[in-house]
């Protein structure tokens, strides 16, 4: 147990350190602009633990927690439809599949999601919008106290970008990768 949280730990500080350095190179999230329109996609999502699409709860890996809940829709914001994915992300003392299957709002610890803007929003990311929200909806901060909005960590090696980066074929999706 001690050996995974120290991991955990290793890897949030890796990202904070991280987030912290872009943040002075002028990073481009947290703006009034990305949280306007976080703070909007919460709202259109509301109720979206009842969408039809939605994927069992599975485990998980840091930074999202150690068990997962991915849902997708299309959301209505200001007449435009969005596609977007939302991982619920769960944690703390005894959770795991069964027990958060459970009782899941005893164990939720954030909410982050994937919008994919129109494009030219952020083209060299296939327009991908980020943004992490505390249980009440709230945007999480970094650090240094930017909303968590927007291109996150966009040009850093860790990091939504980076990490979905990754994922195989090009769309910065994981459920894709067979």
């Amino acid at each position: 147990m001690k050996r995974y949280l120290f991991r955990d730990m290793s890897v949030i500080l890796l990202i904070s350190v991280i987030l912290i350095s872009a943040e002075k190179k002028g990073m481009l999230f947290g703006g009034k602009e990305d949280v306007q329109f976080a703070e909007s996609m919460w709202k259109a999502m509301k109720g979206y633990d009842q969408w039809r699409m939605k994927s069992t709860f599975y485990p998980g890996i840091s930074p999202h927690g150690k068990i997962l809940r991915l849902y997708y829709n299309i959301v209505d914001l200001n007449g435009k439809p969005y596609h977007v994915i939302i991982k619920d992300n769960y944690g703390g003392k005894n959770a795991d599949v069964n027990t958060v299957a459970k009782s899941p709002d005893e164990y939720l610890m954030a909410v982050t999601i994937m919008v994919q803007r129109k494009p030219g929003y952020d083209p060299e990311n296939n327009d991908w919008f980020w943004a992490k929200y505390l249980k009440d909806g709230s945007l999480a901060k970094t650090s240094m106290g930017v909303a968590m909005a927007g291109r996150v960590a966009e040009g850093t090696d860790a990091g939504c970008i980076a990490c979905h980066k990754k994922a195989g074929g090009g769309d910065y999706m994981f459920t894709n990768d067979g």
